[in-house]
């Protein structure tokens, strides 16, 4: 089970560096304004706020990543606290912005974090 979950963690992350490439970096391009589906003059305005959310996605993904480079009770708490992050966002995001996010992003967090909690 310990392997399915490093799996999952390491999709989870993969998955929040590609979203901070959207944000921080494709925002104004194709991919970003068909992610976001603004038109050029909304994604123009709206790349500085996409760029800090990118920026915290890519955090996520940083600590998961920490979580899976760390031993022992460091790696498994990094594991369950970024995770928690990831469902946290994901659920406010569904709420508060779109509810693809829930499936997006909370439910891929939340099946990791279940995955390590029993592999633990």
């Amino acid at each position: 089970m310990g392997t399915v979950a490093n799996v999952l963690v390491a999709l989870v992350a993969a998955l929040h560096l590609y979203i901070l490439v959207l944000e921080m970096f494709l925002w104004q391009k194709g991919p970003g304004r068909k992610l976001s589906g603004f038109d050029a003059a909304l994604a123009r305005t709206t790349a500085p706020m996409a760029a800090n959310q990118g920026l915290y996605n890519g955090f996520l993904a940083a600590g998961l990543v920490w979580g899976l480079i760390a031993d022992g009770t460091t790696g498994f708490q990094a594991q369950v606290f970024f995770l928690s992050c990831v469902v946290v966002a994901g659920v406010y995001g569904a709420v508060s912005a779109n509810p693809r996010i829930l499936l997006a992003q909370a439910t891929p967090g939340a099946l990791a974090l279940g995955a390590v909690l029993l592999a633990r």
